[in-house]
């Protein structure tokens, strides 16, 4: 007998996020639920899958094979079945799309393009969000989704897939000590101020950029607060702080005064679409769709 589709879903979504906790997020199940789903499959095939760590999941050679061989023909079933369900939905009407950065802008491009290729007869509208009202569109409305850096902890919203997935870098000024280093150190970061997102975003998220100390408890010093991430590299520039951002700021945000030095033991910063739950809709599904074919299909754009 062959797998569910369950169990085709939560391998499928565990060896992408190779994380319990984050693939259970993503399927707006329990972790234990996960646990559970991926030791049935286990027992099923009758070899594990995934190899398990106190610090990480791990794909076994086995589980790389069955992956490599599932997920192209699952993706082309789930596009399938949304095309077909889209059609008999009849997708009409409006989608407004945020993004906050140049490269979930691009995403954000991306997707809607594919998104009107499929949906002829929904119109669709892209436009930017700054860091301090980065969840305010949406709330209100004005937003019906928007593209994040994650998580986002907050049962008002549900968090889709990852769309990108990024090394952190330092945003220092052009001619600092550390401008000349190969990499730096999150221990570095009590050695400089750190230029802060403004207050109006929640502590989660804040927290999630802003470390109060660094692994060996050394306080950060804090820096002056930036409204917009111009402002941040305006600052970073003039000689007021650092920042860590996303690797992708060296492709989008080059700038002869600000240098971007890779963080070698930084979290990596992961990025996808986000909506409220009591607005999903077909249209946000279908584009959530069409993000997620651009992204296993490796035309997500990106680093690069």
């Amino acid at each position: 007998m062959g797998p569910e589709r369950s169990e085709i879903e939560t391998f499928l979504a565990l060896a992408q996020e190779l994380h319990f906790g984050r693939t259970a997020d993503r399927l707006l199940v329990s972790r234990a639920h996960v646990t559970q789903t991926i030791q049935k499959l286990e027992r099923r095939i009758g070899v594990p899958l995934f190899e398990r760590s106190t610090r990480q999941v791990r794909l076994t050679p086995l589980g790389v094979q069955l992956r490599d061989g599932l997920a192209p023909a699952y993706a082309q079933i789930q596009s399938t079945f949304a095309t077909v369900v889209a059609a008999a939905r009849g997708i009409t009407g409006t989608l407004t799309v945020g993004f906050l950065t140049a490269a979930t802008g691009r995403i954000a491009h991306a997707a809607a393009e594919r998104f009107a290729e499929r949906h002829p007869d929904c119109e669709i509208h892209v436009r930017e969000v700054q860091i301090g009202t980065a969840l305010e569109p949406l709330r209100d409305g004005e937003l019906d989704v928007m593209l994040i850096c994650f998580p986002i902890a907050d049962d008002e919203f549900v968090q889709g897939p990852v769309l990108l997935d990024e090394p952190t870098v330092l945003a220092v000024p052009a001619g600092h000590p550390f401008a000349r280093r190969g990499s730096v150190s999150i221990e570095d970061l009590a050695r400089e101020r750190v230029i802060q997102v403004p207050a109006s975003i929640p502590d989660y998220l804040r927290a999630a950029r802003h470390l109060s100390t660094t692994p060996s408890g050394t306080d950060v010093p804090v820096g002056p607060t930036a409204d917009t991430f111009q402002e941040v590299l305006s600052l970073v520039g003039a000689g007021k702080g650092v920042f860590p951002c996303g690797a992708t700021g060296v492709q989008y945000y080059a700038r002869p005064d600000v240098a971007y030095v890779p963080i070698h033991d930084g979290p990596y910063l992961r990025w996808g679409p986000i909506w409220r739950r009591s607005a999903a809709t077909s249209r946000v599904e279908a584009f959530v769709r069409a993000a997620l074919d651009l992204e296993r299909a490796g035309s997500t754009p990106g680093i690069g």
